[in-house]
């Protein structure tokens, strides 16, 4: 049986009105076959069966307040062996109040009350449906404390640490390191006590962990390497061809023929970094074999024509990508940027803002200046329907911008920039940027960006045409600084710092004028950023 976990149905929204059940227990039911009706504060929405199999329970009656990422009713999957038993079991009499949770089944001798609970996997970052096991801290049969870490995934943004929501006993994993966990799927079970129980919690536990290792045959039980204390690190050599890395750092490794056993890591963790393997191939290659002519020229076609998978960041980004210019008819408006006074702004910050252990950039500048101006122009910090036909204003400028990590490209956003001064904004994005150059960015920072900032000049590039990050509604891209010639109003020639600045914006609800009009009141701040700090809060 499984329980299908109510998936978040739309931002912001924790819980929902259960309307009306369209089956009843015991009913068959097909895959995508509507189950129930929601309503939250937004919308009323159906709630469709993911796989084909009979309801065996519903946790709740019309009328009742469901919790996101809670159970919403139960399913028997189509080809269960235990499909006749719970046929027949949904055949009797139910009753309006909830059934308690299934028991663990033990002798009562020595369950003392505990009760085995399904850890669904939550949504652990916007768009993301699948993550790999990493590393498992515990086995079957450990007990581990409420909010302990018990397995780390790795998702196609970030390296993630899944805790336990209470106290108990592993029973069950449900995937091995290096195998593939769906979101919203079982992760694990674990064996907890029910309120009641008699005897302590450390008696209980202490028995239900007994009684689980009883069960375990002595090969699954994982020996820890001497010197190595129980949930820590374990070396790379004993999950065999999983060493903690990002995609980036594995497809980098088996570009160039290394194996990451055999690669010193610098991570936490002992974690696999870029670096790591940039060193160990220039330690390698005095060893290598010299590559004449001859051997070039005689390289087969399949060696010539490597084909390699895309790591899940790529795969996300094309996506991503497709989803954006398929559905959003972009158009970009350019122009340029005189840099000097914010130049001189920054020089006569960087002493105050390096006394609370703050680098400062540009950036914190541009993104406050984008805030004040999403506040006159709010259309810009809004979502369109899925059909097009009404438009969802956001009260929050939570600001994206690019950053180039461990994992790949990602784009945290800042929340709430409109409350945040130049010195919060530069604190926040120096503690974000610090996360993602570790692959450990958490998901409400990938979460709920409603406009975003992509700076190329970082890179050397001049110009770009950016592609909008989907749902919003637009994005700048940030060219390099360039000492260029231009006439003053004496019609002098003068040296200037100028940067190209190109927008993107979402033409169905965004028109030449408008865009061009919000480029000029961020410019006039950027170029005039004493009447920008006159609105700093």
């Amino acid at each position: 049986m499984t329980d299908f976990i109510l998936p978040d149905i739309g931002e912001g929204v924790v819980e929902c009105e259960l309307l009306e059940w369209l089956v009843s227990e015991g009913d068959t039911v097909e895959e995508d076959q509507p189950v129930a009706e929601v309503m939250t504060d937004k919308a009323t929405v159906q709630i469709p069966a993911i796989h084909n199999g009979v309801i065996t329970r519903l946790y709740y009656k019309p009328g009742d307040i469901a919790k996101v990422h809670s159970p919403l009713f139960e399913l028997k999957p189509a080809g269960d062996d235990s499909s006749a038993a719970l046929q027949q079991e949904s055949e009797v009499p139910q009753t309006t109040e909830k059934t308690p949770e299934k028991t663990f089944e033990r002798p009562p001798s020595e369950t003392a009350g505990s009760a085995v609970e399904t850890f669904i996997l939550p949504d652990i970052g916007e768009g993301i449906v699948e993550c790999e096991i990493v590393k498992w801290h515990i086995d079957a049969g450990d007990y581990v404390a409420e909010d302990d870490v018990v397995v780390e995934v790795m998702t196609d943004k970030a390296v993630v640490e899944i805790p336990a929501k209470h106290a108990g006993t592993l029973v069950k994993r449900y995937h091995e390191v290096g195998q593939i966990a769906k979101v919203h799927e079982p992760l694990f079970d674990l064996s907890v006590e029910q309120e009641g129980a008699g005897g302590t919690s450390g008696e209980t536990a202490a028995s239900n962990q007994t009684a689980v290792q009883a069960e375990q045959p002595a090969q699954v039980r994982k020996t820890l390497p001497t010197g190595f204390q129980e949930g820590g690190f374990e070396p790379p050599k004993i999950i065999e061809g999983k060493v903690p890395a990002s995609p980036a750092v594995r497809r980098l490794a088996k570009e160039h023929n290394l194996s990451l056993q055999d690669i010193a890591p610098s991570g936490k963790k002992g974690r696999v970094l870029k670096q790591d393997v940039l060193n160990a191939l220039q330690k390698g290659h005095q060893s290598m074999p010299p590559t004449g002519h001859k051997a070039e020229g005689t390289a087969t076609a399949e060696q010539a024509n490597r084909t390699v998978a895309l790591t899940p960041v790529q795969k996300a980004m094309a996506k991503q990508m497709v989803r954006s210019v398929s559905t959003i008819p972009h158009f970009t408006v350019s122009d340029e940027l005189v840099m000097d006074p914010l130049i001189a702004l920054k020089a006569s910050l960087k002493a105050q803002f390096a006394e609370a252990d703050i680098k400062l950039t540009f950036m914190p500048f541009f993104i406050k200046a984008l805030s004040l101006c999403l506040t006159e122009f709010p259309q810009f910090n809004a979502r369109l329907s899925e059909d097009g036909n009404a438009m969802t204003y956001i009260d929050d400028h939570n600001i994206g911008f690019a950053v180039d990590s461990s994992a790949g490209l990602l784009v945290p956003n800042i929340k709430q920039v409109q409350s945040l001064s130049v010195l919060e904004i530069a604190e926040e994005m120096q503690r974000i940027v610090a996360d993602a150059r570790q692959g450990k960015v958490s998901g409400s920072d990938l979460k709920g960006g409603t406009i975003s900032l992509s700076n190329v000049g970082v890179l050397g590039g001049t110009t770009a045409t950016p592609i909008i990050n989907y749902p919003e509604l637009a994005i700048v891209a940030l060219g390099k600084i360039q000492q260029l010639p231009r006439f003053d109003a004496q019609q002098q020639v003068i040296s200037q710092s100028v940067m190209q600045v190109s927008w993107s914006a979402d033409h169905r609800v965004i028109d030449g004028a408008t865009m061009v009009r919000f480029n000029n009141l961020w410019l006039d701040y950027l170029s005039n950023p004493l009447k920008m700090l006159s609105k700093l809060r």
